[in-house]
């Protein structure tokens, strides 16, 4: 899974990309190895320890501090005061029960042509009860209704749902 998220940011040149879940920064790592020099990462965490292992990380893989912002805070309350429009790349780590919402707001952010890309999402719509399987098969189905999108399933790891921005 990791990469191909080096190959979506390569294949965008992308000089902005959002992250959703920093976790201990190694998909940020495989990120930044994909975007344009001089692009910013926004990765955006709830949890403070995984941020400050992830900024480590970061660093000791040389990455200049300012080539990543790493924001504490839950993505729900941070996406909606980033620049809409104004991303390549918007990548969810892990597609759980906030993934409708996710897709809502990560859409305005990109730019014509960026992509959204959703990690944990199989190819099938998950046919067991519960609120993540819900949550998944609604995504799923948001995705290929949108015609402002353009979508394409990948069996990388888990999973991964990818669309492009028309």
């Amino acid at each position: 899974m990791l990469h191909v998220l080096r190959f979506l940011a390569a294949t965008l040149r992308a000089k902005a990309i959002v992250e959703v879940g920093t976790g201990t920064g190694a998909s940020a790592l495989w990120l930044l190895e994909g975007m344009v020099e001089g692009g910013v990462l926004t990765s955006i965490d709830a949890d403070p320890v995984k941020q400050r292992t992830a900024r480590e990380a970061l660093r000791e893989a040389g990455h200049p501090p300012g080539s990543a912002r790493l924001i504490t805070g839950r993505a729900a309350e941070v996406l909606p005061r980033l620049t809409d429009g104004g991303y390549d790349l918007v990548s969810v780590g892990a597609a759980g029960i906030d993934a409708p919402m996710y897709l809502e707001l990560g859409r305005k952010l990109l730019r014509p042509g960026g992509v959204i890309v959703f990690n944990g999402v199989p190819s099938t719509p998950p046919s067991s009860r519960g609120a993540l399987a819900s949550a998944l098969r609604d995504l799923i189905q948001a995705v290929r209704e949108d015609e402002g999108l353009v979508p394409v399933s990948l069996p990388a790891g888990p999973g991964l749902l990818a669309a492009a921005k028309r």
